[in-house]
């Protein structure tokens, strides 16, 4: 593998992509240490760890820039935001449709409309940020409104930045680029993770045997984890397709046979995000306000919300708190069975082989098309729920039961290796165009 990376590197062009996607990963590492002017950063940190103990969402999104509270502290969470909305309205609105569907300057159009969703809700959720820290005398400034103005103009502004610089990844680099934002941005605090597993686990143990099942234990679940996601990611069902032969001319063409992939994990990573920020909101929302008797009342229903209360059944008073847990798994697979129904119709998929003449053996053009698409499709997205429900939840479990302290989870892992995939599969194809051995080759 090394030499084959060297052979990479001596291509100008994946050479030239590969420093620019690393130049841009040193510029974002920076921008998440640069603080946020007037907010006092120790006393903040110190809160959103105490309020967010165990749970490491923000901080995978951010690459703990909101917990340092730096200019990247939004992340590139709005546009994800954006996206997703973006891919729900092209469901409801039929000009958003006819947009999508209408090539590249569609795409186009629609990738600007984005950006302006990406800034608005930027603002938004910069500014309700800006008044909790007012209304919990996080503000340094003399002048409250001004501290609040320029928090909300430093975060919408690295919010915007990471965006466009995401963009130009895409275009200039390798991968897709908010990918490997995030990837980095996860990556950042696995040395941070290691090290207090390290320090809990195995230095601190009582006795070299300890020391060593507590090492292999973290190795085995890392591997296990790692292993899990790569056959997640890859696992696809191929649904055969047989065309029908027809006469062109003088020549007879048509009647080659191919196969329809369905991935197994056709949703990604969308169910578990999409789960742990409906689970997590109200808990950062109403820990950003100063408390009162009503807010007071709250916090027991709040403790289901927030995973780290989940799985510390050894912790008398806790475990009840792991009805959370159950809530987040029927989340996962709503999510899981939504997204894939705004990302992929049956009723188009059959329509379009019905026009170029092609068809399941065994399965008759239309509705019975229809039908054994929809039933494939639902058999497929269950198996794909349980196996991220699986990757999700054991570190979860884990985490729970032994009280550690780390930031990354399945969803996490999901997006190290599922990115890494990509990257490597991307930097393979552009290889064999040159004639090279690929990454994924077997010497």
């Amino acid at each position: 593998m090394f030499k084959t990376f060297v052979n990479a590197l001596k291509i100008k062009d994946i050479r030239t992509k590969l420093l620019f996607t690393f130049l841009c990963l040193i510029i974002i590492r920076i921008g998440c240490q640069l603080p946020v002017p007037g907010i006092d950063r120790a006393v903040f940190s110190n809160f959103i760890n105490s309020v967010l103990e165990g749970t490491g969402f923000l901080a995978m999104l951010s690459g703990g820039g909101f917990e340092q509270m730096s200019v990247f502290a939004l992340g590139i969470g709005p546009y994800i935001t954006s996206s997703i909305i973006m891919q729900l309205l092209t469901i409801a609105i039929p000009k958003l449709e006819e947009l999508q569907k209408d090539g590249e300057t569609g795409r186009k159009k629609i990738a600007e409309i984005t950006r302006y969703v990406t800034i608005g809700l930027a603002v938004f959720e910069a500014a309700a940020l800006s008044v909790g820290f007012y209304r919990s005398n996080y503000i340094n400034a003399d002048n409250k409104v001004l501290g609040i103005i320029v928090i909300v103009v430093a975060l919408t502004g690295g919010s915007a930045f990471l965006m466009w610089l995401g963009e130009q990844i895409t275009e200039k680099g390798i991968g897709n680029g908010i990918s490997v934002i995030l990837l980095i941005n996860i990556s950042a605090g696995f040395p941070n993770d290691f090290g207090r597993l390290y320090e809990q686990f195995v230095k601190n143990s009582d006795t070299v045997v300890k020391a060593i099942i507590a090492a292999v234990v973290i190795i085995a679940l890392v591997v296990v984890l790692t292993v899990l996601v790569i056959l997640l990611q890859d696992a696809q069902r191929k649904i055969s397709v047989q065309y029908a032969k027809k006469m062109q001319g003088r020549r007879m063409v048509g009647g080659q046979a191919t196969f329809i992939p369905l991935r197994v994990n056709t949703a990604g990573v969308i169910p578990v995000i999409f789960a742990s920020s409906l689970m997590m909101t109200p808990v950062i929302i109403t820990s950003l306000f100063k408390r009162s008797e009503t807010i007071n009342t709250w916090d027991k229903i709040l403790k289901y919300l927030n995973q780290g209360n989940w799985c510390k059944f050894t912790t008398e008073g806790q475990r009840i708190y792991s009805i959370g847990l159950i809530i987040y798994l029927v989340l996962l697979v709503f999510f899981a069975y939504f997204y894939t129904a705004i990302t992929f119709n049956p009723m188009e998929v059959a329509n379009n082989l019905k026009k170029q003449g092609g068809f399941i053996p065994g399965i008759r053009p239309g509705r019975p098309t229809i039908d054994y698409l929809t039933s494939v499709l639902n058999y497929i997205i269950f198996i794909g729920a349980v196996g991220l429900a699986i990757v999700a939840v054991i570190p979860i479990f884990f985490t729970g039961m032994f009280n550690a302290s780390i930031s990354f989870g399945g969803t996490s892992i999901i997006i190290v290796v599922g990115v890494i995939l990509e990257i490597i599969k991307q930097v393979e194809t552009m290889m064999i165009e040159r004639h090279y051995k690929g990454f994924l080759s077997e010497d």
